[in-house]
């Protein structure tokens, strides 16, 4: 007997998970929600595999509340190895209960039976099928943990690079986006924001709102309409009409890193190896300090939901990436059992961390609860979903080296200063809600936090550990304990500034030095996979050879949480006028890849993302309100800033997954980084790297 998976031992009854239709179908309802990410397609493939059926047969159903395990958030790279795994061993349980079935039916052993798309074959013409014995095979029993899954040698479709099954439908418009859905009777709401954080409402001038109808509950102000065009007539006129207390200030953007040392917070010893005052004295200190700027999730298409009031019971159709965990802030608000909330996920158009989904999803069901038994659907704007969403917190880091007469490395620090990464609804006993704040019995706000590294990888900290053999090392981390901006998790969470500033460290090092970049990480480096991917990125770049005029190549490593993937990334930068990144070249082992495909799809996004982040994004905000509303002022990567990206994988099929949607963020921004201060001969420390933050480098 094995250990069961994470989310198979959460939620081991076998029917929560799929379901055998007589009909030649197979139901899958898994707990992880698809946000673009190309679950759904490897989840697929799993259990296709381990049902030895055609993944056309496989049916999948939306995560839905009450129905679906609980499989809490999609997030942190932890699909495959949690979801998938036990997606894999509830197939290979219900393989085994319906042999056992089909062997007693034909009368022989069932190690006799060989299965094909369903059908269940023995010696001469005994035959049975899965969709024959459906009906007499219960899966309203636990997995036992007895049924060993096929390994490596014995798979067929992972590993296959099949083509996605949402494709087609995402392609010609047949698979609707939850902003496509439109229900009987459903109307539409809009919610007036206080135009400065922490601005109360102090009251409405008389206006004419039409057939609008006006929902007030302190300061949390919105309107419900039949029409979208007249609700949007009726959004303006009551904006005008709302009169607003003034709210606090924020910091002085100019001043931001020295305004994060200076806040009070809470001081934790994060990680410390050796004794930092023992051995060889420091010959040499290399010191420098680096700033991540806030920054917006930017999605496409602006958050979404829908919600029902039935009496006393809520339904919201919402893209959320925790339908649990939304559930249980939705009942705190509204004072109800969970078993009253119902939380259907439907597939939004974007998703990187804790955006609006689910503040959004609220601000329906405030709405709708005006409008008892009629579907209120709420879209924000743009100017609220790059505003008022959490964002990815700003983090000001500060690297030291010392190095000995020889030019090793005897002492590492490194320490930062910052807001908490995580916010999300369903973990505390308040709800992390944005409209639950503006409430006339308001929720008081949370300031996020971080997870302990043993609880997820961390927040702050997240790869603040070097993965690099130093013999002294001491990591400390100041949680900021007032948030200004609300922050919450952002693709990668701390992993993106902290490797980008590790990165940046070892090219300095190497430089002072004389010696090479990737052999001095190579140097230090004990574990094999991580030397694999940085020599195979080395190779497919051509490492080692000059560029053209006006160009530099960096490399930027890690192992995401040091626990996950591993990722090198070259970078080859034109610095002549803007920088512009001409070319990734990519190396990642995330171990088994179920699907190949998938994974490079994932690795190239995460690296253009990350090129836009490192590049371009950065919220913009006043001491009064955040600026960066708009595509104008919030720019990101345009398809022809795009680069040529390479990824190559390293095959590992007999290792776990690994996971692959963040290792490719931090890798990529010290690539960048690198590629820039190869060219220039300047270390640029604020991100992102920008000709103004270049001048501002040159003329330090």
């Amino acid at each position: 007997m094995t250990a069961l998976p994470a989310s198979l031992a959460t939620t081991p009854r076998l029917d929560r998970w799929i379901n055998i239709a007589p009909q030649g179908t197979v139901h899958l309802s898994p707990g992880k929600v698809e946000i673009g990410q190309g679950l759904l397609t490897a989840l697929a493939q799993i259990l296709a595999e381990e049902l030895d059926i055609s993944v056309s047969r496989i049916q999948l159903r939306p995560a839905t509340t009450g129905v679906s395990p609980n499989e809490g958030v999609t997030s942190g790279s932890l699909s495959i190895r949690d979801c998938g795994m036990s997606v894999r061993a509830v197939g290979a349980e219900v393989r085994t209960l319906f042999l056992a079935e089909a062997a007693k039916r034909l009368g022989v052993e069932p190690d006799t039976l060989v299965i094909d798309d369903g059908t269940i074959r023995g010696a001469g013409n005994l035959t049975t099928s899965y969709w024959e014995l459906a009906n007499s095979v219960s899966l309203a029993v636990d997995a036992t943990g007895k049924a060993a899954p096929k390994t490596a040698a014995h798979r067929r479709l992972s590993g296959s690079g099949i083509a996605r099954l949402d494709g087609p439908g995402r392609v010609f418009g047949t698979r609707p986006y939850l902003h496509d859905i439109t229900l009987a009777d459903m109307h539409h709401g809009a919610v007036v924001r206080p135009p400065q954080p922490g601005a109360k409402l102090i009251d409405v001038a008389p206006v004419d709102l039409g057939s609008a109808v006006l929902v007030r509950d302190g300061s949390f102000l919105g309107l419900v309409c039949s029409s979208a065009a007249e609700l949007r007539t009726a959004v303006a006129r009551l904006a005008k009409a709302a009169h607003w207390t003034a709210g606090h200030e924020l910091p002085d953007p100019h001043g931001l890193a020295a305004w994060m040392k200076a806040q009070p917070a809470e001081h934790e010893v994060v990680a410390e190896r050796g004794v930092t005052d023992a051995g060889h004295p420091s010959h040499r200190r290399i010191e420098h300090h680096f700033l991540k700027s806030y920054l917006a999730h930017g999605s496409i298409a602006p958050s979404v939901a829908i919600a029902t009031w039935h009496g006393d019971d809520l339904k919201v159709m919402s893209h959320t990436q925790g339908i649990y965990n939304l559930r249980d802030d939705l009942a705190l608000v509204f004072g109800l059992s969970t078993e009253r909330v119902t939380v259907e996920h439907a597939e939004g158009a974007g998703c990187y961390g804790h955006n609006g989904a689910d503040d959004v999803a609220l601000d329906a069901a405030l709405l709708a609860r005006a409008m008892k038994g009629t579907p209120v659907r709420v879209q924000w704007s743009r100017a609220d979903e790059l505003s008022q969403a959490p964002m990815g917190a700003a983090m000001a880091i500060r690297v030291a080296a010392d190095l000995d007469e020889t030019g090793a490395i005897i002492r590492w620090e490194h320490e930062i200063w910052g807001n908490g990464h995580v916010a999300r609804p369903g973990r505390a006993p308040s709800p992390a809600l944005l409209a639950g704040y503006d409430l006339a019995a308001p929720f008081p706000l949370l300031v996020a936090k971080d997870p302990a590294l043993a609880a997820g990888g961390g927040g702050a900290q997240r790869n603040a550990v070097p993965l690099y053999d130093f013999p002294n090392w001491r990591i400390e981390k100041n949680r900021l304990t007032v948030m200004p901006l609300r922050t919450s998790s952002m693709r990668s969470l701390g992993a993106f500034g902290n490797v980008f500033a590790i990165e940046s460290m070892m090219d300095e090092i190497a430089r002072a030095t004389g010696t090479d970049p990737l052999d001095l990480r190579l140097r230090y480096l004990a574990d094999d996979r991580a030397r694999d991917v940085i020599s195979k990125a080395g190779a497919m770049a051509a490492w080692g050879r000059r560029p053209a005029e006006g160009r530099g190549i960096g490399l930027g490593f890690a192992r995401y949480k040091n626990t996950a993937g591993y990722c090198a990334v070259v970078a080859e930068v034109d610095v002549s006028l803007d920088p512009r990144v001409e070319k990734l070249w990519i190396a990642v082992d995330v171990g088994e890849a179920i699907n190949p495909d998938g994974v490079i799809n994932q690795i190239e996004g995460g690296a253009i993302q990350a090129v836009s982040w490192t590049l371009k994004e950065d919220v913009r905000f006043s001491r009064q309100d955040v600026e960066s509303k708009s595509w104008e002022t919030y720019p990101i990567l345009g398809f022809s800033e795009v680069p040529e990206v390479e990824v190559a994988l390293v095959s590992r099929p007999d290792d776990p997954p690994l996971g692959a949607g963040e290792a490719a963020h931090g890798p990529t921004a010290a690539a960048i980084g690198n590629a820039i201060a190869s060219a220039l001969g300047i270390r640029v420390t604020s991100l992102p790297l920008t000709r103004d933050t270049i001048l501002q480098a040159m003329e330090a």
